[in-house]
């Protein structure tokens, strides 16, 4: 089955990179087609560009042309000289004198026509310096333009005419005085005409970068064509002149370039054919070893989760007798890491691999998971209690490591396969059994059973709840007596959660670990200490002892929040004293020190719970600065017990007076108890003796009585 999956693999492999090459090869025939396209589309871009340019520069030629003879008529014919001589007998020899005679050689018109008020009577007629007829030379067109022209008016009249030589560029005006006093009668009217001579053109054509400007009658399909219109708007001509068309002179110029870079990428697609040829046949070649490296664990060398999975999906997929799998974790591998390194620890790790593959002979395959778990796949008739006893049998003798001797434990899981089942179900039910296993302590094998996740969805729904109740203030505070040991007088409460239910009541055994496991404990924690304060302060006699988890306690913000209850409920911090135990100093004593320290500050004092049933030290107590002891219930019973269990307690509270650290004992159930420790010195006293946890009333109640009496 392996070696058909593997050789599934190296097809794989060898179509990804064959696809590949193809793919780069259609990829880089893209990007060539792409790289022409955009060259051709700059070339012809630039040369539209340029095309627009030029034909723009056309239009304002003939612009330039007709502002220049329009401005000249304008000066001439807008003259009170001028205006004086045309109504007199001298007026056709004055016109000579000015206009006719100047037109033979004046660049800016070439000839000069004066005609009468009646608009149809030649005044004065000179074209180059010489008479001639302006009807026979302009046509009708002359007359007509004459007639709209000889209206006073500021502008002169400017149109293109088609003559006997060419085209030529009229422009008419009435003569009239520079500003008139009176109503004006009818007026003579001055035209200017210039043709359009090769001179012309040529100047036009360096004015404005226009290289061949020429005159033409048709357009030139070839050219860059601009028509002329007379005043009726029909086309009597053209200007045409060439394109200069510099995108392809620039492309004419790199067309060698653009030759030798195709030339280049035919050669580098023939290499990218070769070298994709020669790769699809070093991955046949590597495949295997790949394959097994994305399947196995590199330190151990035994199949990885992804081999596994796929194993199990091979059995799955064969209809051979499903497996079973054995989930193994180790016991203490975390010591042997801390205490010998990590080079230790991974040489344990081999020689556990190892001793597990070797371990029965119907295990089939072995795989590491995790740092320290491991799965076996077991197919045959031997039974899940014969499996386990092999098992745990490997961890009865320490392993030797360089001369070290070190003692690792295991905790198993195991799951059933069937033919329904998926692989990673199966491995699910195999981590489910696992985590009840290492919950029940060490060396232990548990054998998956249905009622494990109707446990776990029993604790869900328990989440669920604790959640809501947390929110709704379903969870009480209920208020224990803590008293003077010489006295008797009440002193303090101590503050205790409760959750009663329609069903029943929840023990705090149950919810709070809960609320500590799902995350819910800071919540639960300032909503006990909220409900906690808002009765206390009913109280304002006695102190108040708050529990607090040491989940709370490591939270960078819990000193804040119970600052900010505090002040919301503006409660006197020294009357607060919260109870830790001492796990919390263990697991993380730098930030539980850093929140305490902070709390101290403002007046709360600090007591540690449970004394003397775990592993606090004298340097503890004295390092963190507590300012109570709590002696564990379990030293108190002890004295009904046996005959040290006096001594053992009075030991422990003189340890505390020589501390001065004072001491309070909890559990006290009986009048004998009391009295040893009233008599070894405890100051403060709590119990059954001394009072039941009671609710907030039923504390109001109490006091009032004492207060009574």
């Amino acid at each position: 089955m392996s070696s058909t999956l593997a050789g599934r693999h190296v097809r794989t492999q060898t179509s990804s990179i064959i696809a590949t090459t193809v793919c780069f090869l259609v990829v880089a025939l893209i990007l060539t087609g792409l790289m022409a396209h955009v060259v051709v589309t700059m070339t012809r871009s630039a040369n539209e560009i340029d095309d627009a340019r030029a034909t723009r520069a056309a239009r304002a030629a003939i612009g330039a042309f007709v502002a220049r003879l329009s401005g000249t008529t304008t000066d001439n014919a807008i003259w009170d000289d001028a205006y004086s001589a045309a109504s007199s007998p001298t007026a056709a020899a004055w016109a000579y004198e000015n206009w006719g005679k100047t037109s033979e050689d004046y660049a800016l018109y070439d000839g000069a026509v004066v005609i009468g008020p009646d608009r149809s009577s030649i005044v004065s007629a000179y074209a180059k310096g010489k008479p001639f007829e302006p009807s026979a030379f302009f046509g009708e067109g002359f007359y007509r333009q004459i007639r709209v022209a000889a209206d006073p008016a500021r502008a002169p009249v400017v149109n293109f005419i088609k003559t006997e030589s060419g085209i030529a560029l009229l422009a008419s005006q009435a003569i009239q005085p520079y500003e008139a006093t009176t109503e004006l009668p009818k007026l003579s009217t001055l035209t200017f005409y210039k043709e359009f001579s090769p001179e012309v053109l040529d100047a036009l054509s360096n004015e404005h970068e226009l290289e061949g400007l020429h005159l033409e009658t048709k357009p030139r399909p070839e050219f860059l064509n601009t028509p002329i219109t007379d005043m009726k708007g029909a086309v009597i001509g053209y200007l045409v002149w060439p394109s200069k068309a510099p995108g392809s002179t620039v492309f004419q110029q790199v067309t060698p370039y653009v030759a030798a870079a195709v030339a280049i990428l035919a050669l580098f697609l023939i290499g990218v054919l070769m070298v994709g040829a020669s790769e699809a046949r070093r991955l046949r070649q590597l495949a295997q070893a790949a394959l097994f490296e994305a399947s196995h664990d590199s330190l151990s060398g035994l199949l990885n989760r992804h081999g596994l999975l796929n194993l199990l999906e091979e059995f799955e997929s064969s209809g051979s007798s499903p497996p079973r799998l054995y989930l193994v974790d180790l016991d203490g591998f975390k010591a042997v890491n801390d205490a010998w390194g990590h080079a230790v620890g991974d040489d344990l790790i081999r020689l556990v691999s190892n001793a597990l593959t070797a371990c029965h002979p119907e295990v089939v395959a072995a795989a590491r998971l995790g740092g320290d778990e491991f799965a076996l796949v077991h197919v045959g008739s031997a039974t899940c209690e014969d499996m386990e006893k092999t098992i745990l049998a490997l961890f009865a003798e320490p392993f030797k490591i360089d001369g070290r001797t070190i003692e690792v434990g295991a905790s198993i899981g195991a799951a059933a396969g069937d033919a329904d089942i998926e692989p990673l179900e199966l491995l699910r039910r195999a981590d489910m059994a696992l985590y009840r296993a290492k919950a029940n302590g060490r060396g232990q094998a548990i054998e998956y059973d249905p009622e494990l996740d109707e446990e776990r969805q029993r604790v869900a729904e328990l989440e669920g709840l604790l959640k809501g109740a947390i929110g709704s203030g379903a969870i009480e505070a209920v208020f224990q007596p803590l008293v003077s040991a010489t006295t008797g007088a009440v002193t303090g409460l101590e503050a205790l959660a409760r959750w009663r239910t329609s069903t029943g009541n929840i023990s705090p055994e149950i919810f709070i670990p809960l609320a500590e496991r799902c995350g819910l404990i800071d919540a639960l924690g300032v909503h006990m200490l909220r409900t906690s304060i808002e009765h206390a302060r009913s109280w304002p006699d006695l102190a108040l002892s708050v529990n607090v988890s040491p989940i709370q306690l490591c939270n960078p913000e819990f000193a804040a929040e119970v600052i900010s209850v505090l002040q919301e409920l503006d409660f006197d911090p020294k009357r607060l004293t919260l109870e830790i135990t001492e796990g919390v100093l263990m697991t993380n004593p730098d930030q539980a020190r850093r929140s305490i320290d902070q709390l101290k500050r403002v007046g709360i004092k600090f007591a540690l719970d449970d004394f003397g049933c775990g592993y606090a030290s004298i340097g503890a107590l004295r390092q963190f600065g507590f300012d109570r002891m709590k002696i564990d219930r379990s030293l108190v019973s002890a004295l009904d017990e046996g005959a040290n269990g006096a001594d053992v307690l009075r030991a422990t509270i003189s340890l505390a007076t020589a501390l001065q650290i004072p001491v309070t004992a909890e559990g006290i159930e009986n009048s004998r108890q009391a009295a040893i420790l009233r008599e070894a010195g405890c100051d403060q006293l709590q119990g059954y003796l001394i009072g039941r946890p009671m609710s907030a009333r039923d504390i109001s109640s109490k006091l009032e009585e004492e207060s009574a009496a």
